[in-house]
């Protein structure tokens, strides 16, 4: 499993916006799947996911509001099946932290780390860790491409962009819909979906997912652990 430690920016000077968070991520995540998003101290939002898709829609969305700094931890998780993150132990969480920390010291860059949990030996056998370490540096890069184009979008781009994800990804002729929901013309929705990289995003994400879940396999061995 993957633990994700997201901590309010500026928090001193600006409203308290973990319940919001918390109901946003709550309906991006299947239920019965790791531990639920919730308040884990102070302005900070802790929650384990299995599924590495989910862990990348957690992530984008916390980056989206410019709000958040996100850390993903990769390492062994103690959690019994319907208990809180907060009870949760190992690697993983530990390594979330670090994350998270990471983030912090980003600077310029997107706020957003992957922090690898060295417990144990890496699939090839090497030195404890080190294909870990790569791997989550390797999936740290691209959710950070990913974050940056999130992060970009304007309002106007995401009104385009939530639409057309509402209707789904089976839906055929997605942008008259749009359009005609919105009110604008299929042209417009279509240099709107082109000027926001929505495409390239969508193209990316399984790359991501597929980085995160070579990364849990390197940390953790085959079958992803606990």
């Amino acid at each position: 499993m993957f633990v994700l430690t997201i901590d309010q920016r500026g928090s001193t000077g600006d409203r308290d916006r973990v319940p919001e968070l918390v109901s946003e991520l709550s309906g991006l995540s299947r239920p019965g799947t790791g531990a639920a998003f919730e308040r884990s101290v102070g302005d900070e939002v802790q929650g384990v996911i299995a599924d590495p898709g989910e862990v990348v829609d957690a992530a984008l969305h916390a980056l989206r509001s410019g709000h958040w700094y996100v850390g993903i931890g990769v390492g062994h998780v103690v959690l019994t099946p319907g208990a809180s993150s907060r009870e949760g132990s190992g690697t993983g969480f530990v390594a979330a932290r670090q994350a998270v920390e990471a983030a912090k010291s980003a600077g310029s860059l997107v706020p957003l780390s992957v922090v690898s949990g060295t417990m144990g030996r890496d699939i090839r056998g090497g030195p404890a860790g080190d294909e870990g370490v790569r791997a989550c540096a390797n999936a740290e890069a691209v959710l950070r491409l990913l974050g940056r184009l999130v992060q970009e979008r304007t309002d106007a781009q995401w009104r385009v962009a939530d639409a057309l994800r509402r209707l789904g990804p089976d839906k055929h002729g997605r942008q008259k819909q749009v359009a005609r929901e919105l009110g604008i013309t299929e042209q417009s929705v279509s240099r709107t979906l082109i000027r926001s990289g929505w495409q390239e995003e969508w193209a990316a994400r399984p790359a991501a997912a597929m980085l995160l879940e070579y990364a849990r396999t390197a940390v953790v061995g085959p079958g992803g652990g606990p």
